[in-house]
């Protein structure tokens, strides 16, 4: 679990988020490749900036991928049928 996020660590980057959600940077990438809601901010130099939201969307990815075992697609579809807040849940 991410312990809060003080207001000078309101973004994130991709290896600090990787090295707490204990996957390498390259799939944090990936997955935003495949599911279009995970939408860092990018920065000058296409630097990622991940918000608080942003990981708490890639914690529910990587527990239905890693943990519940779906597919790739059943994640896409879950997220659509349910929205957001429901995934989110």
């Amino acid at each position: 679990m991410i312990a809060p996020a003080t207001p000078t660590e309101r973004y994130q980057t991709i290896s600090k988020v990787a090295e707490q959600l204990q996957y390498p940077p390259h799939i944090l990438r990936f997955w935003e490749s495949k599911f279009p809601f995970l939408t860092p901010v990018q920065r000058a130099g296409g630097r990622r900036y991940y918000r608080r939201e942003d990981i708490a969307l890639l914690q529910v990815v990587a527990y239905l991928l890693h943990e519940k075992g779906p597919t790739l697609k059943a994640v896409q579809s879950r997220y659509k049928d349910l929205g957001k807040r429901n995934f989110l849940r």
